[in-house]
């Protein structure tokens, strides 16, 4: 593991590995690969403390706190909240005056993200028994969601189609969208976005303090129903709060790539496939698999050679040697054992036939086919979502979709006879739970 330079000519003469290698067949593998997967999400004492302080702060004051917090964190001088509201008007320009590439590669996004979502979509239904009992389910979307858009290090135009657009195919009824300024630097492109994925409110706010005024609602921010997008540990820690008062999409963590390679990839493709992942933040993960040592080999030399070349080389460098991995195993069965156990956000399979390997895979955010699928594309344009469970959440959770800004309601419309029927079953189970009203109130339905 090398230690970062300050200079691009410097770093490129490093003699030490930029990135860690490891073998299934070492005996210490196991314990490797955990302190390599190590990641919590939670924050810290003093993080939880001070997080704690501006939601109360915020639930107290409202709009009053959330200038003081945004003037104090994102160095800015504001007054009021209108300083920090964007119309929809502005959100218009900033689209109509991207170069025309930039807006037609945004609206191409768009447009595929859009058509992707509503297949999505699901509805309503419901069944009639032979007794004339009706049973369903009702699907209805969210009046209100919120979503956070991160901004510092970097502005993310994408994520903001990325949760917007499944909000309003699913039917909700207003998109409220928060994004920090620090230093008052607005992203014309992040705008833009906005414009074009109809979101209907805008404020330039960020941290806890934008958490909070769409969970507990201001005089000027309306509450919401439900948060989405990811953020720092402060946004993290905040969602992590707030959840009961309103739903969250998830706690996500860094950025992650695990590629699985057959020897048969261009090791340069592979070697940028992993920076793209890495040049997210020093805490972004990059690991490679495969079965042949030689592979991994051109691989790493590749790492070595392109790493220079990159504008975000520091990030890159720090992130392959504290969290990257190019990994020797045994064989296909062997990787897909590894694919389970890291359950990764994002999955390439760059073999042949990766169509085989499916049925086998069963914890991933998102599966990349095939050698000409980087995961570069799925982040932008491809369609399905790119917000998706870190840190080996997959094996539980799936990507933001659709169904993420829905709500069901079950629906039960007993007949007459349907209520005798059932009012027996439910009688003698709530007797046995020692719930008599329960029982008596099925009871006075059965007939007699």
């Amino acid at each position: 593991m090398s230690t970062m330079s300050s200079s691009t000519g410097a770093s490129s003469k490093k003699a030490l590995p930029t990135i860690a290698r490891l073998s299934t067949r070492d005996a210490t593998f196991e314990q490797r690969l955990n302190a390599l997967l190590d990641w919590e999400g939670v924050s810290d004492n003093a993080v939880q403390t001070r997080v704690d302080e501006i939601l109360a702060d915020v639930k107290q004051r409202g709009d009053a706190a959330v200038i003081d917090a945004t003037n104090r964190f994102d160095r800015l001088s504001v007054d009021s909240m209108q300083a920090l509201c964007l119309t929809p008007e502005r959100l218009k320009q900033a689209f109509e005056n991207l170069p025309g590439e930039q807006r037609e590669a945004l609206a191409s996004a768009a447009e595929r993200i859009r058509l992707y979502h509503e297949r999505q979509k699901p509805g309503s239904w419901q069944y009639e028994e032979a007794d004339g009992t009706v049973l369903g389910q009702k699907v209805t979307p969210l009046d209100r969601a919120g979503i956070y858009v991160p901004g510092g290090k970097a502005a993310y135009p994408s994520s903001v189609l990325m949760n917007a657009i499944p909000a309003h195919v699913a039917g909700v009824r207003e998109i409220v969208m928060v994004v920090p300024t620090p230093d008052g630097v607005v992203n014309e492109l992040v705008l833009a976005a906005a414009h074009l994925a109809g979101v209907d409110h805008v404020f330039t706010i960020g941290g806890a303090q934008a958490i909070a005024a769409m969970a507990y609602g201001t005089q000027t921010v309306p509450r919401v129903d439900k948060i989405v997008g990811p953020g720092n540990i402060y946004v993290a820690t905040a969602k992590r709060a707030v959840f009961g008062q309103v739903g969250i999409d998830m706690i996500a963590g860094p950025s992650e790539i695990l590629v699985v390679s057959d020897g048969r990839t261009d090791p340069d493709w592979l070697a940028m496939d992993l920076f793209s992942q890495a040049e997210h933040d020093e805490d972004a993960q990059a690991i490679l698999v495969s079965w042949d040592i030689e592979h991994l080999n051109a691989v790493q030399e590749a790492i070595e050679r392109l790493l220079p070349t990159l504008e975000r080389e520091a990030i890159v460098r720090e992130s392959l040697g504290q969290r990257g991995a190019l990994i020797l195993c045994e064989d296909k069965v062997d990787a897909i054992s590894l694919i389970n156990r890291i359950a990764p956000e994002h999955l390439e399979l760059s073999v042949d036939a990766p169509e085989s390997w499916l049925d086998d895979v069963r914890h991933a955010g998102a599966i990349f086919m095939g050698r000409y699928t980087a995961e570069a594309l799925g982040d932008y344009c491809a369609g399905p979502n790119h917000v998706l469970p870190t840190s080996g959440t997959a094996r539980f959770s799936s990507p933001l979709g659709v169904y993420d800004f829905q709500k069901r309601s079950s629906i039960i419309n007993c007949s007459r006879e349907g209520a005798s029927t059932l009012g027996k079953v439910a009688s003698v189970l709530a007797r046995g739970e020692s719930l008599t009203a329960h029982a008596r109130s099925a009871e006075y339905r059965i007939e007699k």
